[in-house]
């Protein structure tokens, strides 16, 4: 965001950060139980982050909402792999066994899984993947997806449908990575 863009209303800047918010605590609803991420801690980090981007265009609230998405999905995971780094030793890696816990409930989804299905459909169908992360960490609607990634609506729910079935067979019929219709 440009600095004329941070100069803006602050009236722009609380309905983001409302939006964020929102997102933040949809995706911490799939995190596993007992995590210590809190909605508001990480939605600062993401707003920090979404000011410093230089190529989003604040007046395209869809762009700065996806922008914010794919951010938040780049902090659950970056706090994913610490915490998986933690329970395996940490730095040193001794080998701390992992005990079963409630994470292995079948409506949560393993976030570094989720991601690594994420990366891998990418390079087969981004479109799809992107519709998957717009979906599921920003929480837009089929319009505003269609808007930003310059498709139709019908041909965002034909992505998603795609990959929904693509990632519920990837991820082992664990999730189907959310249900309905964008």
């Amino acid at each position: 965001m440009t600095d004329s863009s941070r100069a803006q209303a602050p009236e722009w800047r609380r309905s983001i950060y409302d939006q964020l918010h929102r997102i933040a605590e949809k995706a911490l609803r799939n995190e596993t139980p007992g995590h210590s991420l809190q909605p508001t801690l990480l939605v600062n980090d993401a707003y920090l982050r979404l000011l410093e981007q230089k190529n989003v265009d604040p007046e395209n609230r869809s762009q700065v909402v996806a922008a914010g998405a794919t951010i938040i999905r780049r902090l659950l995971v970056d706090y994913a792999r610490r915490r998986k780094a933690k329970k395996r030793g940490g730095a040193e890696g001794r080998g701390v066994s992992m005990s079963i816990d409630q994470a292995d409930q079948k409506d949560q989804i393993d976030i570094l899984d989720l991601n690594d299905a994420l990366d891998k459909l990418s390079r087969q169908n981004p479109r799809a993947a992107r519709v998957v992360e717009l979906k599921f960490f920003g929480g837009l609607s089929g319009d505003e997806m269609a808007s930003e990634l310059g498709v139709t609506r019908v041909t965002v729910q034909n992505d998603w449908r795609h990959a929904r079935a693509w990632l519920y067979t990837e991820l082992g019929n664990e999730s189907d990575a959310g249900t309905g219709t964008p």
